[in-house]
């Protein structure tokens, strides 16, 4: 950080702020629902391209990416930032500045981090760096919400660099500056759906009922008993079906999310709250009369991250625990659902750090702070820590 290089690269960076500042704005406003990146991913790619970076490209996930050739004797370094957002389309994305700061839906979470990731890029070129490894700089699709992260897990294990990729870092959203993921909190998703006869609240009063099937699996839910450490944690988050006040609903679902930094806990909860399931679909049958049919379940997966951990003293979390540390941050290595959670579950060394100031995120009222100095100050996390991952000449 202290070679000549790094601050000219650091002196293209401050004078190309505007243009950063621009291109966010820019970004943030392309609708990217998750499933719907295509429009900004479109957009990202002819930027990559006119950065000058080779084998530009999208691949069949949706991914966009380039190629920043190294010195050809050494391995693939991704760094990454998620098109994606977890506002539906027709959200109203306006940018609105106020002061230094700018807010709109999804202006942080990450959108910001592509822009920034452009912005290193150039800052490299015009200062002349060179490294070791070859960069790829990928804005991938999927990571939000039932996206399950998707883009890079195809990356990683279909892409056409698939094997070939030895170090993953992802620049994200407002995190707290010095906190590095390198641990994969992991998720199941799933919806119940519970299915009856159906029948007037009235005239047929006393069948079974799927909502009170319902009822007992979120009941059962909220009674698993879960460890402090490692944080595990569950949640029944959207409940929908029924067809009037009147009526005996003939479905109803609820869809839940099960968390938890271990692997085996997260495996212990799922196996729980299977049982709840059944246990709730059992005591229905039992408690009504299914001379018009029984209740049934269906219990559809639809999400799984994985979990794990990478070693807190391997080579990527040092790097990026020495620039924290050189740029005065105090250093938190924490576990969390991101999309290094792929290269984690794989073996493969990853991390996410954050792209800078800002809260809000995934409300209407999301923000970044763009004041220069200090901008320029925290985007050094990610630029240094992937220099130095790069295997940077000095």
């Amino acid at each position: 950080m202290e070679s000549a290089v790094y601050q000219e690269a650091l002196r293209h960076l401050s004078a190309g702020h505007g243009r950063f500042v621009e291109e966010i704005i820019r970004l943030t406003e392309i609708p990217a629902p998750f499933f719907g990146e295509e429009e900004r991913g479109r957009a990202y790619l002819e930027m990559l391209r006119e950065a000058g970076l080779e084998d530009c490209e999208m691949d069949a996930e949706g991914n966009v990416m380039g190629l920043r050739r190294g010195l050809g004797n050494g391995s693939l370094i991704v760094v990454a930032a998620h098109l994606d957002t977890v506002f539906p389309a027709g959200t109203d994305l306006t940018v609105r500045r106020e002061g230094t700061r700018l807010y709109a839906p999804g202006v942080g979470d990450d959108t910001r981090s592509l822009a920034m990731n452009l912005a290193f890029l150039r800052a490299m070129d015009a200062a002349g760096v060179r490294t070791r490894h070859d960069i790829l700089f990928v804005g991938n699709v999927g990571e939000e919400g039932l996206g399950d992260l998707r883009g890079v897990r195809f990356l990683f294990t279909k892409g056409r660099y698939a094997g070939r990729i030895a170090a993953f870092i992802s620049v994200e959203g407002p995190m707290g500056m010095g906190t590095i993921v390198s641990g994969a909190t992991g998720s199941l998703r799933y919806r119940v759906t519970f299915r009856g006869p159906g029948g007037h609240s009235f005239m047929d009063f006393g069948i079974v009922s799927p909502s009170f099937a319902l009822a007992e699996t979120m009941a059962g839910l909220s009674r698993i008993e879960v460890p402090a450490e490692p944080r595990t944690t569950f949640s029944a988050s959207v409940i929908g079906g029924g067809t009037s006040v009147n009526s005996i609903p003939n479905e109803v679902w609820v869809e839940v999310d099960l968390r938890s930094d271990s692997a085996e806990e997260l495996s212990r909860i799922d196996r729980d709250f299977r049982a709840v399931v059944q246990r709730a679909l059992e005591a229905e049958n039992a408690a009504r009369s299914t001379a018009k049919g029984a209740v049934t379940v269906e219990l559809k997966k639809i999400g799984d991250r994985p979990a794990g951990a990478i070693d807190r003293n391997s080579e990527l979390v040092a790097h990026a625990t020495a620039v924290a540390k050189a740029l005065g941050f105090s250093p938190k290595v924490v576990a969390s659902s991101t999309d290094a959670s792929i290269p984690i579950s794989l073996g493969i060394p990853g991390i996410a750090v954050s792209a800078g100031a800002g809260a809000g995120a995934h409300t209407l009222e999301e923000w970044v702070d763009v004041e220069p100095a200090q901008t320029l100050h925290d985007m050094q996390l990610a630029l240094a820590t992937l220099l130095q991952t790069a295997g940077m000449e000095v």
